[in-house]
């Protein structure tokens, strides 16, 4: 099967998730469907109502249930939220299978990796169902050769 396009921004720079709702605006505009899943982030962008205002085209997913970022978390409240996140990974590879969306963003995915939450076979299984007529388009701080290696751009967002 061949696969489809896969875009990764990255980098230690503010403007990743910027660039990729970028992205996900230009390619609704172009009428395709976009879902947007938001990792490791606070509930605050996802509930934002501007983004609400660009639903049916553009929908946005948050899996965790916690308020607050990540980093933040307790151990045990971590716990409850990788097993929320690792939902969200399983309802990117469902929504890619079933062609319910042509551009999938996963925001701050990349994340998942450095934080132990998912495996690269957990992420290589939801890029390697991504057809030739989607687009799979991955944020984060570090990106790994092996990911690299599976993308089709790669954007390197820098601050100086």
């Amino acid at each position: 099967m061949e696969m489809g396009k896969v875009l990764v921004y990255y980098g230690e720079g503010r403007g990743k998730t910027t660039a990729a709702y970028g992205s996900a605006l230009r390619l609704a505009n172009q009428g395709k469907t976009v879902y947007i899943i938001q990792f490791l982030k606070d509930r605050d962008l996802v509930e934002n109502p501007l983004f609400k205002r660009l639903e049916p085209e553009i929908k946005f997913f948050r899996f965790e249930k916690n308020e607050k970022n990540y980093d933040s978390l307790s151990e045990d409240e971590k716990k409850e939220e990788r097993i929320n996140m690792k939902n969200g990974i399983g309802y990117a590879r469902k929504v890619l299978q079933t062609g319910e969306c042509s551009v999938l963003v996963l925001d701050e995915v990349l994340g998942l990796l450095d934080n132990g939450v998912i495996g690269y076979d957990e992420l290589k299984a939801v890029i390697d169902v991504c057809g030739p007529d989607e687009i799979l388009v991955l944020t984060g701080r570090v990106l790994k050769d092996e990911v690299r290696k599976l993308a089709t751009e790669v954007y390197n967002i820098k601050s100086e």
